[in-house]
């Protein structure tokens, strides 16, 4: 591969550019094609002088790596400007509903001097020549794409300017854009659209162009409403489901009782296809494929199905199997405790839970002799295109993968197991399959958080604390959908201490960071075996962070009581970075801490560092009996968080509204992890099998006062924000519950050995009969 114009050999940047000014390319071809070329990207951490060493994320972190990877390519992406003058962009991100798709509009709009309604952004499908650079995840989206989107867009707006310019007969210095219409002194104009058409060129052509300063613009860091937003509420947003693909039909898959087992014979086939609706039954690797006309009848199908099973990859095991394995795995806490010095400790354990989204699992699949086409949600198209491809046995470039907005992601959808069914599906009835999971699939054999350990041991000396160990045991999580290769790939460029890690330890070693001077400072990550195909894990919304800040979190708590200081203080004496404290004494005086509390209720104060900015959380919970035991039709009560404050810096901020929604969504998520929401592992199976049985954060438990605040930040560029907000919320619900119970939790969530709250559904057959009683439940 060759070096971009603007690198040199090395592929590192050339310096000869300003850091406003930037290189992009006016590519050849009938209409106005523009593209940016990008040695650009996020500028990486800084270490600061401070009295603990610094840790690896503070010099070198996860983002630097991802946006390292994904620069060589950059210039492969492009913006086109069609005859009516709009702006047509194919982001190489995939929109889940983190509003990437309404941030990145609002970049081109500024830079072209274009209204937002008349950008046009739509998803990439799979493009291999981008290499590591269609891959979105670890809130990376808008810290790699910031400058080259914006790059892109200034290089159409010169090349527009420019051609306007020669048809106009003045110069390009003096003309002026309003609203796609360009003007000159004299009032003569011409639009974008006519521009356009005299702007192409036959060959490429490399231009230089200077970004729009902060100071000039008008629609980044206003809050603005999400572009699809309409029509996600009146239902005419389409997602994998709504697509109407010629002869695509519904199609459900009868699964394993055991997690991960497989199918042997099927006894009744030709009953079974027999049943109305039902055109095709076969044997797939993950278990029996049902096609029918609708999917009442796949479900009626699946139910039906007597199946042959051989075993699981974890036959008869439970949770309390898995932390024994656990448990033999950890590594020891080794800083020696100096003569005199006493210890805090802490030792916890972090359950299961499902990574399922809102919308299920799903793709369409149309498999030919010689061809494929995919049209799923997928985080790591090119991935899935090279997975896909080795299934069929295809050549790479034979299947196409068209990417489609999702309901949600958390991790999820960087795998392609619906995908890669689907085609197996296609490929096994010879016709086009619309293959949806059902809701009891997710928890019981789809993607999990997974099981861990963590244990603390702080060492405390002459009023100081010297030392900060923390040893982090899990089942091993599975990286290998794109991010695991991105890591070999710059595994040169990583800094010194990372090789012969795993993709896990690798992954943890960069996004890992305990931001207070406690002098030596050790974080390590271990997993309990080599085998990732054991449970089906995945990187979960902030994978490592909210179990290893709540771990943290709890300890400071514990620390300052040792010192017998408030903890709020004490956690501003010891914070290294100025932009950690101020989130933390702006959230403390938002929610007004330390403020008289009823007994049984009690505040929680908590913070993250982690993707260029800084989170900090409050929160007030009540754990009073008349609350703890309050009845709710089929819900999960216990503790309630009342109020939430949250706190974050994110750099510049693109788009207010977003960070507001994506902090919310990150509280959710963190009160559910801290108090309700897990898997329980029993015989070699997950017993939840609905979002309801897994107790994620409902109505009943959402604090009734909701306060996010944006701060001004001093940094340029954005941080990311998608999954900001959950480990410091996790945290402080943990921090709240111990000050009002007096009981510092060990266990997460808090209510894991309490005897279950539903009553498990069958695993054979593997799905619930359709309900049939909806119109019961609406008053």
């Amino acid at each position: 591969m060759g070096t971009s114009p603007s690198q040199d050999p090395s592929g590192q940047p050339s310096g000869r550019l300003s850091r406003r000014s930037f290189v992009g390319y006016v590519l050849g071809g009938a209409t106005l094609v523009v593209a940016a070329d990008l040695g650009l990207g996020a500028t990486p951490a800084q270490a600061l002088p401070i009295s603990s060493a610094p840790q690896i994320p503070e010099i070198y972190d996860l983002n630097d790596l991802v946006t390292q990877a994904g620069t060589p390519t950059a210039h492969l992406i492009t913006i086109h400007i069609d005859e009516a003058g709009d702006a047509h962009f194919a982001m190489p991100r995939m929109e889940v509903g983190q509003g990437i798709t309404t941030s990145t509009a609002m970049l081109i709009a500024e830079e072209l001097d274009l209204p937002l309604e008349r950008v046009h952004v739509s998803l990439a499908p799979a493009r291999p020549e981008l290499l590591f650079n269609q891959l979105t995840g670890g809130s990376n989206t808008t810290i790699s794409t910031y400058t080259p989107f914006r790059v892109a867009a200034a290089v159409a707006r010169k090349a527009l300017l420019d051609a306007a310019a020669i048809q106009l007969g003045a110069l390009a210095s003096t003309l002026v854009v309003k609203g796609g219409v360009i003007f000159d002194t004299l009032g003569n104009s011409l639009s974008y659209g006519e521009a356009a058409a005299l702007a192409t060129s036959p060959t490429d052509r490399q231009v230089s162009v200077s970004l729009k300063p902060l100071s000039a613009r008008e629609l980044v860091g206003i809050p603005q409403g999400r572009i699809d937003a309409r029509d996600a509420v009146t239902g005419r947003k389409q997602f994998a489901m709504d697509l109407d693909v010629p002869d695509a039909l519904p199609t459900m898959v009868c699964r394993a009782p055991d997690l991960n087992g497989k199918p042997r014979e099927i006894r009744n086939q030709a009953a079974v296809e027999a049943m109305p609706g039902v055109t095709h039954v076969a044997i797939i690797a993950t278990g029996v494929a049902v096609r029918a006309r609708t999917f009442g009848q796949c479900i009626d199908a699946v139910r039906a199905l007597d199946v042959s099973w051989a075993p699981g990859t974890v036959p008869g095991k439970s949770s309390t199997d898995v932390l024994a394995e656990l448990r033999r795995a950890e590594l020891p806490l080794a800083a020696p405790a100096p003569l005199g010095s006493t210890t805090v400790e802490g030792n916890f354990v972090f359950h299961f839970r499902s990574g399922s989204a809102l919308e299920p699992n799903c793709a369409v699949a149309d498999v030919r002799a010689d061809a494929a086409t995919i049209w799923a949600g997928l985080k790591s198209p090119i991935d899935t295109q090279s997975k896909v491809a080795d299934e069929l046995g295809l050549p790479q470039s034979k299947v196409t993968v068209n990417v489609v907005q999702g309901g949600g992601s958390f991790g999820r959808k960087l795998f392609s197991d619906a995908a890669i069914e689907a085609a197996r599906a296609s490929k096994a009835f010879g016709a086009p399959v619309k293959l949806m999971w059902h809701r009891a699939d997710e928890p019981r054999q789809g993607r999990v958080h997974p099981m861990i350990t963590s244990r603390i041991r702080a060492t405390v000396l002459l009023g100081s604390v010297v030392t900060f160990e923390q040893r982090h045991t899990a089942v091993p999580t599975d990286f290998t959908h794109g991010l695991g290769e991105r890591l070999t790939a710059q595994a040169s460029a990583l800094p010194p201490g990372l090789a012969g890690l795993t993709f896990s330890e690798a992954v943890f070693t960069l996004s890992q960071e305990l931001p207070y001077n406690f002098g030596i400072v050790t974080q390590l990550l271990n997993e309990s075996s080599l085998d990732v195909h054991r449970f089906n894990t995945s990187s979960v919304r902030n994978v490592f962070s909210p179990e290893v800040r709540c771990a943290n979190e709890l300890m400071i708590d514990q620390l300052a009581k040792r010192f017998k200081e408030d903890p709020l203080e004490f956690r501003l004496r010891h914070l290294k970075h100025e932009r950690v404290k101020h989130v933390l004494r702006r959230a403390a005086a938002l929610g007004n801490w330390g403020r008289p509390m009823p007994a049984g209720t009690a505040q929680g104060i908590a913070i993250h560092k982690e993707y260029k900015g800084a989170t900090a959380v409050l929160v007030e919970i009540d754990c009073r009996p008349e609350t703890m035991n309050r009845k709710v039709r089929d819900a999960v009560t216990g503790p309630r968080v009342t109020k939430a404050v949250v706190v974050v810096d994110c750099g510049l901020v693109v788009n207010p509204r977003g960070v507001e929604a994506q902090m919310m969504g990150g509280l959710m998520d963190g009160v559910a992890q801290a108090l309700t929401y897990s898997n329980h592992l029993v015989d070699g199976h997950f017993l939840e099998a609905s979002w309801d049985n897994s107790a994620y954060t409902r109505q009943w438990n959402v604090p009734l006062d909701f306060v996010c605040e944006v701060v001004d930040s001093d940094r340029e560029e954005p941080g990311g924000v998608g999954e900001a907000g959950v480990a410091a919320s996790m945290s402080a619900v943990a921090c709240a519950y111990t000050r009002a119970t007096g009981k510092m939790p060990t266990e997460f969530p808090i209510n894991f050995a309490a005897p279950l709250h539903f009553e498990p559904k069958p695993f054979i057959p593997s799905v619930p009969a359709s309900p049939t009683n909806g119109l019961d439940y609406v008053s």
